[in-house]
C-alpha cells in the first residue's frame, strides 16, 4: 500500500511539474514575441498603452496585440489598468522587469534567453534524425535566432565583467595586457564580436584578431565595431585558426563558451597552441558544470543539458569522429583535451561566476 501511494504522489507530481512546464514555455516564446517585434519597447517609451495604440504603433494587427497583452498580464509579466467604465484596458511594463526585458548590458537581461531556446529548437527534425542516424546538425542549421540570441545573452557578460573583472582577477594576463611591447590577441570563435571589442576597451595597447569561421557571425561582429571606439586595434576574419599564416603571432589566445561546441576540440586546441608566440598562454571560458554526474541535478546543470541534447551535442557531432563533447562539459575533460593538443598545464583560475569557469593553458 505504502509503495502505491508513493507511486501515485510520484506521478501526480510530474504530471504538475509539467503542466507548469508547459506554461513557462509558453510564457518564453510570448517573450520572444514582444522581444522580436518591439512591444516591450514601445510600452516603456509610450507609456500604459491599449491593445489599438499598441498595435498601431508597433504596425500589428489589434486583435493578436490584444491576445498577447492579456496573455502577458494574465501571466503577471505585464500589469493591466482599467478605466472607470470597465470598457478599456491599458497595459504597462512592471518596474523592474524593463531591466529584464530591455536593458541590454544589464547582467539581469533575460530576454535573450527566448531567443537562444527557440533557435535551439528550430531544426527539431534535424535533430530528431541525428539521434538515429548519430550524424550532427550543422550550426549553421539553427538560423539567425541562436547566434543573434547568444550574442545577446552574453553580451553584458563580456561589457560588465570580461575587461573589468575576469582578466584582472589574472594578475599575470593583466600585467602583460598593460605592458609594452603591445600585446596581440587571438579570440577564436569570436561570435559576433563582443570579447574581442571589450577586451580592447580595456586594455588600450593591445591588438586583437577575432576569429570565427561562421560567415554570419562575422558580418555582425564587423558592423559592431563600427561603432566601439576600437576599430584601429580590433580586426575580424572569417577564416581558420590552423591558418599558417597566424603561427607564432599572439600573447594571448582565449575561447569563449565555444570549446564544448567543437567537432575537433583537440585539433582546436592544437591549433591554439601553434598561435601562441613566446610565453603565450591561452585563456578558456565555457561552462561551469558540476565535477561529475549527479542526479536529480541543479537548476543550472539541467538549463545545460536541456540546451545539449537540442544543440551543443548535435552541433559537435557533425563530420566523422567528431568529439560530441555537448554542453555539460567537465574540468576534467578540458583538461584531457589541453593535454592531448600538446600543452604542458590546464590550471582552472579562481574567478568566481555561476555560469562560466576559466582555465589557464601553458604550452
Amino acid at each position: 500500500m505504502a509503495s502505491m501511494a508513493d507511486s501515485t504522489e510520484r506521478r501526480d507530481a510530474l504530471v504538475e511539474r509539467l503542466f507548469m512546464n508547459a506554461i513557462g514555455t509558453f510564457d518564453l516564446f510570448s517573450v520572444y514575441i514582444g522581444d522580436r517585434l518591439g512591444l516591450y519597447r514601445l510600452m516603456a517609451d509610450q507609456g500604459p498603452l491599449t491593445s489599438a495604440e499598441l498595435a498601431h504603433a508597433a504596425g500589428v494587427h489589434e486583435r493578436y496585440a490584444r491576445e498577447w497583452l492579456e496573455q502577458q498580464a494574465a501571466s503577471d509579466l505585464l500589469e493591466v489598468e482599467v478605466d472607470s467604465d470597465g470598457e478599456q484596458r491599458r497595459f504597462r511594463l512592471p518596474e523592474g522587469h524593463d531591466e529584464a526585458l530591455l536593458d541590454v548590458s544589464s547582467l539581469n537581461y533575460i530576454a535573450p534567453m527566448a531567443r537562444v531556446v527557440l533557435g535551439a529548437m528550430r531544426p527539431i527534425n534535424a535533430v530528431l534524425a541525428a539521434f538515429r542516424t548519430g550524424e550532427g546538425v550543422p550550426y549553421a542549421d539553427y538560423g539567425e535566432d541562436l547566434h543573434e540570441g547568444q550574442a545577446a545573452f552574453t553580451r553584458p557578460l563580456f561589457e560588465n565583467l570580461l575587461g573589468k573583472k575576469w582578466l584582472p582577477g589574472v594578475p599575470e594576463l593583466h600585467e602583460r595586457l598593460l605592458a609594452d611591447p603591445p600585446a596581440r590577441i587571438g579570440d577564436i570563435a569570436c561570435g559576433q564580436g563582443r570579447s574581442s571589442i571589450e577586451i580592447a576597451r580595456a586594455y588600450p595597447k593591445v591588438s586583437v584578431d577575432g576569429i570565427d569561421s561562421d560567415r554570419a557571425s562575422i558580418e555582425r561582429a564587423r558592423e559592431n565595431l563600427v561603432v566601439s571606439g576600437v576599430e584601429d586595434r580590433v580586426t575580424f576574419h572569417e577564416r581558420d585558426a590552423a591558418d599558417a599564416e597566424l603561427a607564432g603571432r599572439y600573447d594571448l589566445v582565449t575561447i569563449f563558451e565555444a570549446l564544448h561546441d567543437m567537432s575537433y576540440p583537440v585539433d582546436v586546441l592544437r591549433a591554439a597552441r601553434g598561435l601562441l608566440g613566446d610565453g603565450g598562454v591561452m585563456l578558456i571560458g565555457d561552462e561551469r558544470t558540476e565535477d561529475a554526474f549527479t542526479a536529480p541535478a541543479s537548476e543550472v546543470e539541467r538549463l545545460y543539458y536541456g540546451f545539449s541534447v537540442f544543440h551543443c551535442l548535435p552541433v559537435g557531432m557533425v563530420g566523422e569522429g567528431a568529439a560530441g563533447t555537448g554542453t555539460v562539459i567537465r574540468a576534467d575533460t578540458v583538461g584531457w583535451y589541453a593535454s592531448e593538443a600538446g600543452f604542458s598545464s590546464c590550471e582552472v583560475l579562481p574567478i568566481e561566476n555561476d555560469f562560466w569557469r576559466f582555465y589557464l593553458l601553458r604550452p
